[in-house]
């Protein structure tokens, strides 16, 4: 984007959205550049409100060096979904008001999770920053963000509030519009899950680590066609119908397609390979069908295929008429894709070479991307997304952990989280009263993942990339060898 003065309407600045970075995701913090922050009259720390197709609010903060003198506004995942805008989009800033909430009712945003605790930790995590009705919101860590005030620094420098980051749906609020928690704040915290009314998913870009060219491929290939299906009638084009992903188990398919799927604003549908095979004639098949028609009425959509392997096999390897008649039914449906239906396909596999050829070609899945093991930068921002809101000791480092690490894949990283965080634990058990129903403030905050707990969860846990090329020194002597002397005796020679 070239240089420009920002946009300027009554007090208001519209900006491209583009995404933050990883060590500010979950903060609510907005970087701007100085000539938003002249136009809007504002300083560092103060609250902004920034409407897409929704509204939200965030902390402003200066643009990154290097991007000063351009038209961005730098946003994390849950804000640009809170916003409704996505990357490359335009948004409308303008400075906002935000007043003391007398009540602030919080629920888990993630399906699987049920919290209970003292609403307390939760209160102070989320002291004076701006919320919303609606918003998606994350607990955050104590460690340090570059570039930031201190004032805005000491906002952010409480005590974690649990082992993980922990998203959360901002129920309600009283008053209604942009308020903060303040001293006086009654805040509740609902132990069930509690989706956002329009539906936004969790999983957005920024939780997807060490994948930036894959995610840029993807958002070509996926995205644009999804958003702007016009781009692809003006050049009298078919936009790409199938992407195939393929590399090892743990890298972090799945996850990278519900992240498409929620950034691009489309529907999710997902086909478990092995859970759609039925025992009855055509059941399989019918399956399969429902799932596309599904999906062409709630356009734009992604069908995620997970293990298309085990639908789709070489037909020439497979003697069972019921796996042919899948796979027929496979390059169907993919055929039947109109061109312009606004419905993509994506599928994964570990074992692209055992799926039929004829799903390889144009007009099927049309761009194979591979995702391979991430190497130590990589395996770094993979490590700095799962100990996010992470209590960390002083003497934990990211870099280091990220240079031992390898042959890690994303699942065997975010293992390595977990079973730090459960040394952890374990160091704190003769302290916890187990009849009590809380555990006592000032243990919570002597909470710390340390060195020793990331260095003793490595002993336990077996590289996945490593797994077929172990190395094992066999005990074996030639006393135990017997029948060959000649070839031992040349074996020594040698």
């Amino acid at each position: 984007m070239a240089d420009a003065d920002v946009k300027v309407q009554d007090k208001t600045v519209r900006l491209q959205v583009a995404a933050a970075r990883q060590e500010e995701s979950g903060r609510g913090v907005a970087r701007i550049p100085r000539t938003a922050f002249q136009a809007l009259g504002i300083t560092d720390g103060d609250v902004v409100e920034i409407v897409g197709k929704r509204s939200t609010a965030a902390i402003a903060m200066a643009s990154y060096d290097e991007d000063e003198g351009l038209e961005l506004v730098r946003l994390d995942g849950l804000q640009r979904g809170n916003a409704e805008a996505a990357s490359g989009e335009h948004v409308h800033l303008s400075k906002a008001e935000s007043r003391p909430a007398t009540r602030v009712v919080f629920a888990p945003a993630q399906r699987e999770m049920r919290l209970q605790g003292p609403s307390q930790a939760l209160k102070r995590n989320f002291f004076r920053r701006p919320l919303v009705a609606g918003d998606l919101v994350a607990t955050t860590g104590q460690q340090p963000v570059q570039n930031m005030p201190p004032e805005v620094q000491r906002m952010f420098s409480v005590p974690a509030y649990a082992l993980t980051q922990i998203r959360l749906t901002v129920v309600a609020t009283v008053p209604k519009g942009i308020v903060h928690i303040d001293e006086n704040t009654e805040v509740e915290l609902r132990a069930e899950f509690e989706e956002p009314r329009d539906g936004r998913a969790v999983v957005n870009y920024d939780d997807v680590g060490g994948m930036g060219e894959t995610i840029q491929q993807l958002r070509e290939m996926v995205e644009l066609p999804l958003r702007y299906p016009e781009l692809f009638t003006r050049l009298g084009v078919d936009p790409p119908r199938g992407v195939l992903l393929h590399g090892p188990p743990g890298t972090g398919k799945t996850r990278l397609a519900q992240a498409v799927a929620n950034e691009s604003d489309a529907e999710f549908f997902v086909i478990n390979g092995p859970e759609i095979m039925g025992s009855g004639y055509g059941e399989s098949e019918k399956r399969l069908r429902e799932v596309f028609e599904a999906a062409a009425k709630a356009a734009p959509a992604i069908i995620f295929i997970d293990e298309i392997d085990s639908i789709a096999p070489k037909r020439s390897q497979v003697s069972g008429e019921a796996e042919k008649r899948l796979v027929a039914q496979m390059l169907t449906l993919m055929d039947g894709l109109e061109a312009r239906s606004n419905i993509v396909v994506i599928a994964a596999t570990n074992r692209p070479d055992a799926i039929d050829e004829a799903l390889r070609r144009p007009g099927r899945f049309d761009r194979e991307i591979v995702i391979g093991v991430p190497d130590e930068r990589e395996r770094r921002e993979i490590l700095s997304i799962h100990t996010r809101g992470m209590p960390l000791g002083e003497k934990v480092d990211l870099d280091e952990l990220a240079r031992v690490t390898h042959g890690f894949v994303g699942a065997d990283i975010a293992a390595l989280a977990r079973e730090a965080a459960i040394d952890a634990v374990r160091r704190i058990m003769p302290r916890l009263d187990l009849d009590a129903r809380t555990i006592p403030p000032e243990v919570l905050e002597d909470l710390r993942v340390t060195r020793e707990d990331f260095l003793s969860a490595l002993k336990r846990i077996q590289p996945s990339a490593m797994r077929e090329v172990m190395v094992q020194v066999p005990n074996v002597s030639w006393s135990d060898i017997g029948g060959v002397d000649d070839a031992v005796d040349k074996l020594k020679e040698g």
